[in-house]
């Protein structure tokens, strides 16, 4: 008996399907909560830790036996229900699936391939899809070192780490022959041949393949090149794209995956496109412009970047060094091959631009939420130059995320309890949420308080452990040793980039001091974040704020939380009572940590950009300012800290302190509940996939089988 359960054990940790099913991973926590922290959360390594001999006693102690079989048994059903009859509407799709590239996936900590919200988008994508019976194959690459690890030295200045990871405590296997071989790609890159493997990993009902160059045939400057995720100069950086791009292509034809639609999520992956013109050429004799209608058919591209910055661009001489032999199969002139990536065509000096390409090799474009369609319309038409911007063919679905990841399981029973036992399934109908009104206040708040505590708890554990200062000097206080479960909890949790604004509100000192030390309605505010390692400005500003964290004057309500990921995020879209957003619009393509919060019974104060632009209705959330844009950065950083401070000060604080007759704050959890009950149904990843399936998967492959 001992071994079968071990066994089911270990069939569950082989599918990530387990990630997003806490009835799931909750086994492994009750085995042992420590060794499941200490190995952040990775099942594999978990099991290898605790020994199987310690595994069935503690089975047996806790009476785990029968669970473990339930949750094996669950995976097979799930596994087994895979297939046409899963979702009909999918149609064609089930026999040329979507082939769904992206430089990142973020799918859950232990998995360390991504850096932050365009991999875990990525990875929601990857979870609705098969929740939703929807074919879809995730191509990307495998990072030996990941995205770096973050401390935080004793001037508040963030230190980059990098460790190998042990591939054997990974649910991935290589890809092999049936004589055992490893199956290769091999690419064209600067003159000379670079090979990789291909990792698979399931993800439910579907896959993700991932390259790996860290291979011996591979000198030592290309076995390098997938060893770190956005790591390296520019020189890195296209010979990344090409092979995600080029080699995921290959790594299709060899597995004998024929996909219908190929989904490019952001312009990293769009080499992919000119490596199908240059395979139909080759393969059927079509002229490069043939080619490229058939491709463009197929081809639906995401972007996710506002900001002119974030879009990647090459000299002309660095895509010529890289990719002059696949200039050649194309037969394209240099001028043809280099315009593909340029706005003007016989501008020589305009770099080579992914997002150039990707948007005039894709018949379906879109944004990310409705704002950033606009923007991106905006940003392009100058590659439409005979249409009005509201006429330029970019459309957009706004990001939504997956539910079961981020939804903390004490909220999960509480919608059981109300909106039904099969609310999940239809989670994208409005109807779904209705129950929310029956909801007693008490209770939701007694949930929500129960899961800011665990915030507080982990929140101190974590400072205790973290590599960052804390306070252990003359005149230092801990960070965090004064947070209390009755205090307005805030949390602000991203990227470090400048235009996000992390140190807005810390832009009047006085006020801020103020509002933190208010004797009768305090505030405490947890941040976490990293900023790329070029980032000077983005180091700088963590800096600032973790100065804060050890200063006696904030009395340790001012936290920063080191080596921000999944399981950070997760605990802090769980137990915060507001979330901070405050980006200067219109820079943020969608934001989507803040459809988590809502999940959670959390409330939004943001500026109204992103997905927030077309989701706040005046009472689920609260809104920093109008939308005003000012053209001078400065005077819209000024405008918008008052109008920070405004919110704060008339309407979240004094709603937030106010209590009825009863003792309870009515009022803010009305919001808390309309909140969920006007957002849930809208921002999550089981609508968007559907969208992406509606709007762009299936007209690509209509247009592709029937051309």
């Amino acid at each position: 008996m001992a071994k079968e359960m071990i066994s089911h054990l270990r069939k569950i940790t082989q599918n990530l399907w387990w990630c997003w099913h806490p009835e799931v991973w909750q086994l492994f926590n009750e085995l042992d909560p420590k060794i499941w922290q200490e190995t952040n959360h990775n099942p594999i390594a978990f099991l290898d830790m605790l020994g199987e001999e310690e595994i069935a006693k503690r089975a047996k102690e806790h009476a785990l036996a029968s669970r473990i079989l339930y949750a094996s048994l669950r995976l097979d059903e799930y596994l087994a229900s895979a297939g046409p009859a899963s979702n009909m509407e999918a149609g064609p799709l089930h026999v040329a699936p979507v082939a769904y590239f992206c430089a990142e996936f973020g799918i859950h900590e232990s998995l360390p391939i991504y850096s932050g919200g365009l991999g875990v988008l990525a990875g929601d994508h990857l979870k609705a899809a098969s929740d939703l019976g929807v074919p879809l194959i995730g191509v990307g690459l495998f990072y030996a070192e990941g995205y770096f690890q973050q401390g935080i030295d004793e001037e508040g200045y963030q230190q980059e780490f990098y460790g190998r990871t042990n591939i054997a405590q990974l649910p991935i296997h290589k890809v092999t022959d049936k004589a055992g071989v490893p199956l290769e790609v091999s690419i064209e890159l600067a003159g000379r041949s670079i090979k990789a493997h291909v990792w698979e990993t399931p993800v439910g009902r579907n896959r993700l393949i991932m390259l790996d160059c860290d291979i011996a045939a591979n000198p030592d400057e290309d076995r390098r090149l997938t060893t770190q995720l956005y790591g390296g100069d520019h020189a890195t950086r296209i010979r990344q794209e090409a092979l995600l791009g080029i080699g995921g292509v290959r790594a299709l034809k060899l597995l004998g995956v024929s996909p219908g639609v190929y989904h490019l999520n952001e312009g990293h992956s769009a080499f992919a496109t000119l490596e199908l013109c240059a395979q139909l050429m080759e393969e059927e004799g079509e002229s490069f412009e043939d080619a490229r209608d058939r491709v463009s058919k197929m081809t639906v591209f995401t972007t996710h970047t506002p900001v002119p910055a974030g879009h990647d661009r090459f000299a002309p001489h660095m895509l010529e060094d890289a990719l002059s032999s696949l200039r050649e199969r194309l037969r394209l002139s240099h001028r043809e091959f280099h315009g593909l990536g340029r706005i003007n065509l016989d501008n020589a000096d305009e770099p080579f631009c992914m997002t150039v390409l990707a948007l005039k090799m894709s018949d379906y474009c879109n944004g990310v939420s409705h704002l950033h369609g606009r923007v991106s319309r905006r940003m392009w038409k100058d590659l439409w130059p005979f249409r009005k911007t509201a006429h330029v063919p970019i459309d957009h679905i706004t990001n939504g995320v997956h539910t079961s990841s981020f939804l903390a399981p004490q909220m999960r029973l509480l919608y059981d309890r109300h909106l039904g036992s099969d609310w999940m399934p239809h989670m994208d109908q409005p109807e779904a949420w209705a129950g929310m009104a029956q909801v007693d206040p008490g209770e939701l708040w007694e949930v929500h308080q129960i899961l800011k505590s665990e915030l507080i708890d982990f929140v101190r554990e974590r400072v205790r452990l973290q590599n960052a200062p804390r306070g252990d000097g003359h005149n230092r206080i801990m960070p965090g040793q004064n947070l209390e479960s009755d205090i307005l909890t805030i949390g602000f949790a991203r990227r470090f980039a400048t235009y996000k604004r992390a140190d807005l509100l810390m832009s009047d000192m006085e006020r801020f001091e103020a509002l933190i030390n208010d004797s009768a309605r305090p505030i405490q505010i947890i941040y976490a974040g990293k900023a790329h390692p070029a980032d000077e400005n983005g180091k700088r500003l963590i800096q600032k704020i973790v100065k804060l964290t050890t200063d006696p004057v904030f009395q340790g309500r001012v936290v920063f939380l080191a080596d921000y990921d999944m399981n950070v995020g997760r605990h802090l879209v769980q137990g915060v009572d507001l979330w901070l957003n405050n980006p200067r619009r219109p820079q943020e393509a969608c934001g989507t940590s803040g459809q988590k919060v809502v999940l959670n019974g959390a409330l939004n104060c943001s500026v109204l950009d992103g997905w927030w632009a077309e989701a706040y209705d005046g009472k689920n959330g609260f809104a920093i300012g109008t939308g005003k844009e000012f053209a001078d950065p400065g005077q819209q950083d000024i405008h918008d800290c008052e109008r920070l401070y405004d919110v704060l000060e008339q309407e979240v604080i004094p709603m937030y302190y106010h209590e009825s007759s009863s003792g309870l704050r009515r009022e803010w959890i009305e919001r808390m509940t309309w909140a969920i009950t006007s957002l849930g149904w809208r921002f999550n990843a089981q609508r968007m996939m559907l969208d992406y399936l509606r709007n762009a998967y299936l007209p690509a492959v209509g247009a592709t089988t029937s051309s």
